[in-house]
């Protein structure tokens, strides 16, 4: 998991006014407030306070996050589509398709007209069935009537198509959009030669029972619910830099990725890959959260998920987990707060301290223990609910803010859904699982206990992005987070910052049976080095000692996850510090005998005590900015096709760096990775693959030799090998 983004928190509008809010109390009521730790007691605290004008504030600053629909909108982006499809970016022209109609009103032209063209930039694609079905929309929106020959007849093309696909058995496209994956409802659980343990101190943890190979898969573990993180994170009116954004490009139910999204009928903001996942979304929390989608947008990823966790369970399901008893009700000591509970085939069982696992004499539901955080249970909801939401741990004012953003969210819900017996018999059918009245209040403090419980428990889903432009030879990538989810089995991993274990994600998994509430995104976890049976399986949270000072990774986990890290890595490192201070800076090259420097004060020195060669902090800081600023230029260049002068900066940059850096340098790697790209894009494969391995060694010396960094490298230094191979060369 990654530290937390300033994303997931509100926007700075509603933090001042609640902060305003906090200032106001004075001195005795935050006084009151500090004494509270029941999470009910404290929502009935910041309910009490709300004013009719903080439903004005967020009102008001919703207005910056409009999901309205508009013809005006959608006319503008079918225009823009035309743009991209004249010049055949067919790939841009059915995303700006798609969000012509995720902005059109049902039974309009608008929409219609969308459905058409998005349908003809389909068809260049290649994706002939998704095609056929915009045409069919198209036409049911009411298509007008001295314009459907083209649309029929290219119905009857698509027809055709498919059918000499069926016969050859050659895929439609090399660009086919992904298929999403059929998986099993109850699939998540834990495999042989993995188990779960409790003790006081730690929490619930994994341990290997058997020996494990690096790269074996030990867990896979189904999100309970997630959120996409819309436009990574900056979500803006109209962003015309930026056009197509996280939520533009993936499913909002199951986050597979389409270009013919199916809008949500009442909302410009939520889209889905199919009317399956737009159905399964209204009956499970889209229902209420479409007519405050925008304040959603507003407050921030973590009071929406925490929201939707709640939507999801229903009422019976919370009520039920509530009678069986309350986590907090027994105090909990844990030295790692990301203690969470396992998604598994069975109910739940108590650990009592000792190794236990998915037998069947210890799946009968745990009577011994009221503290749910030392068992471990099934797959039900019951295995989030548990998560520890540290009330104490948070800060009085971030447990405010929480707690006043969920109060009045939860006030906000009630005018757009004011009253069941104003709902149609549908809406009353959709709202079955979460109504108001006397259990509003448990519904309610339900979802604080989730939001308090994501500071510690959410999990950003990450995807690798390529940057496509055809007038590259070399595609550029880089990760991205789509989405914050909550993982049952992945919370119960300890963290390290030197961890045995790595993390991916697969998205768009369709679920079997079709009413199945299963999330469609699924983390695989592997190791990343031999593991031996008995030894636990340790996660990395975001700080990682390949990329962080211990001081730094102690600070921000204190600060985040409520514990201070011990692990070996920093046990290591704090032990060596004294000698580390003295030891030479590493990668920093002296300009006169080319030996390494090591710090002093505010200079760095020479390590040969025959050189006097020194040099100040601020001036080699200097210097080693105009290298990254040379280094970006030349990316610029390079993806703007100007590849001979992309070489040269990047040539005299590598010189310029060799007089004050070690090859194992990141500033040195990273030059040499962009290197080889433009020689990739010159179809110079030896020549590429020669500075991709400078990089790997520059990676292989920055994030050690487990690191996904270096695997990463590892990939693109193969695709070089192939691409050589293919061209007929040989590469050493």
């Amino acid at each position: 998991m990654a530290v937390r983004e300033q994303m997931d928190l509100p926007c700075p509008e509603w933090i001042q006014h609640v902060e305003q809010v906090w200032s106001d109390l004075g001195s005795s009521g935050r006084q009151r407030f500090s004494f509270l730790k029941d999470l009910e007691e404290i929502l009935n605290f910041t309910q009490s306070r709300i004013q009719p004008e903080d439903l004005k504030a967020l009102s008001r600053i919703s207005e910056s996050f409009p999901v309205r629909k508009s013809a005006e909108c959608s006319v503008r982006f079918r225009e823009r589509g035309n743009l991209s499809f004249k010049v055949k970016d067919y790939t841009a022209a059915a995303l700006c398709y798609s969000r012509g109609v995720c902005h059109a009103r049902k039974n309009t032209e608008p929409l219609s007209l969308c459905y058409a063209n998005r349908s003809a930039a389909l068809f260049h694609l290649g994706h002939y069935s998704k095609c056929m079905e915009d045409i069919q929309r198209a036409l049911d929106e009411g298509y007008p009537n001295h314009l459907q020959g083209k649309l029929l007849e290219r119905r009857t093309q698509c027809v055709n198509r498919l059918k000499e696909q069926k016969q050859s058995k050659a895929p439609s496209s090399k660009h086919q959009t992904q298929q999403t994956a059929e998986v099993k409802s109850d699939a998540t659980c834990l495999p042989n030669g993995v188990s779960v343990l409790f003790t006081p101190e730690k929490g619930r943890y994994l341990l290997a029972t058997e020996d494990k190979t690096a790269g074996d898969i030990v867990v896979e573990d189904e999100a309970f619910s997630f959120v996409l993180v819309p436009d990574g994170g900056q979500h803006t009116k109209t962003s015309e830099a930026c056009l197509f954004g996280t939520e533009h490009q993936y499913c909002h139910h199951c986050l597979c990725k389409t270009l013919s999204a199916v809008p949500c009928l009442g909302c410009s903001y939520a889209q889905y890959c199919g009317q399956m996942c737009a159905n399964k979304a209204w009956k499970q929390y889209h229902f209420w959260e479409c007519p405050a989608a925008s304040e959603l947008l507003a407050l921030g990823v973590l009071a929406h998920l925490a929201l939707r966790v709640t939507l999801k369970a229903g009422l019976k399901e919370v009520q039920r987990v509530r009678e069986v008893g309350d986590v907090s009700c027994t105090p909990h000591v844990s030295s790692d707060t990301r203690d969470g509970k396992s998604d598994s085939c069975g109910d739940s069982f108590c650990l009592e301290g000792s190794l236990s696992g998915l037998s069947e004499e210890g799946s009968s539901r745990c009577s011994k223990c009221l503290d749910h955080s030392s068992c471990f249970h099934g797959g039900s909801y019951l295995g989030v609910y548990s998560l520890l939401p540290h009330v104490v741990n948070h800060p009085l004012s971030m447990r405010f803010l929480l707690a006043y953003t969920l109060a009045v969210l939860c006030q906000r819900l009630k005018e757009v859904r004011p009253s069941p017996e104003t709902w149609t018999c549908s809406e009353q059918e959709d709202a079955e699982k979460w109504r108001w009245g006397a259990e509003q209040s448990i519904l309610e403090a339900t979802a604080l206990r989730h939001l308090m419980q994501l500071r510690c428990n959410a999990q950003a889903v990450t995807a690798i992005r390529l940057k496509e432009d055809k007038k590259l030879a070399v595609q550029s990538s880089g990760e991205v987070r789509i989405a914050t989810a909550v993982f049952p089995i992945l919370s119960l991993l300890n963290h390290s910052c030197s961890p045995n274990t790595s993390i991916s994600f697969s998205v768009g998994l369709h679920s079997t049976p079709a009413d199945s509430p299963a999330s469609g995104v699924r983390v695989t976890i592997r190791t990343c080095k031999d593991i031996a049976a008995g030894q636990e399986l340790l996660h990395c949270y975001g700080p990682h000692c390949s990329r962080m000072d211990v001081r730094k990774r102690q600070h921000l986990l204190l600060e985040q996850y409520f514990f201070h890290c011990n692990c070996e890595a920093c046990k290591l490192e704090l032990a060596s510090g004294t000698a580390k201070q003295a030891q030479s800076s590493p990668g920093l090259k002296c300009e006169q005998c080319g030996s390494s420097l090591q710090a002093s004060e505010d200079v760095k020195v020479c390590s040969q005590l025959s050189c006097d060669y020194q040099i100040s902090d601020i001036a080699l800081q200097t210097k080693t900015q105009m290298l990254q600023d040379r280094l970006h230029q030349a990316v610029e260049l390079l993806e703007n096709d100007r590849v001979d002068e992309a070489l040269r900066i990047l040539k005299e940059a590598s010189t310029q760096a060799d007089n004050i850096l070690m090859k194992t340098h990141p500033v040195q790697g990273e030059l040499a990775d962009a290197t080889a790209r433009v020689y990739a894009t010159m179809g110079d494969w030896r020549q590429a693959a020669s500075h991709l391995k400078r990089s790997v060694h520059a990676v292989r010396s920055q994030y050690g030799e487990d690191s996904v960094e270096l695997g990463r490298q590892l990939f693109k230094l193969a695709q070089l090998h192939f691409n050589g191979v293919t061209a007929g060369l040989k590469i050493v």
